[in-house]
């Protein structure tokens, strides 16, 4: 699959890795648009929200409260974003989160 988050997932393409686990990958955006902002991916391939299961989704939100508590007072207030389908704004068809933290 050429999908540029599964290349990631395989480690063939680059990315700043700030947590990964069997399931979930968690990295930062290569054009923030906050001081902290970062993906949260399924390593399984789902094309968007609507193509995954709940339970992926609820794993998902597990990893953003990890990911927030751990980052503590500078993340403390924070947003969630999830584009679905290209008139969205989504450019990389596979599932993620992104959580935007800062000004």
């Amino acid at each position: 699959m050429n999908c540029t988050f599964c290349r990631i997932v395989r480690g063939e393409s680059p990315a700043k890795v700030y947590y990964q686990d069997d399931d979930v990958i968690v990295f930062f955006d290569r054009a923030p648009l906050t001081p902290i902002h970062l993906l949260i991916c399924p390593k399984a391939h789902y094309t968007d929200f609507m193509d995954a299961p709940i339970e992926v989704h609820q794993m998902l939100v597990k990893t953003v409260k990890r990911v927030v508590t751990e980052l503590g007072e500078k993340a403390k207030d924070f947003r969630i974003m999830i584009n679905n389908g290209p008139r969205s704004g989504q450019t990389v068809f596979h599932l993620h989160y992104h959580i935007m933290a800062g000004k």
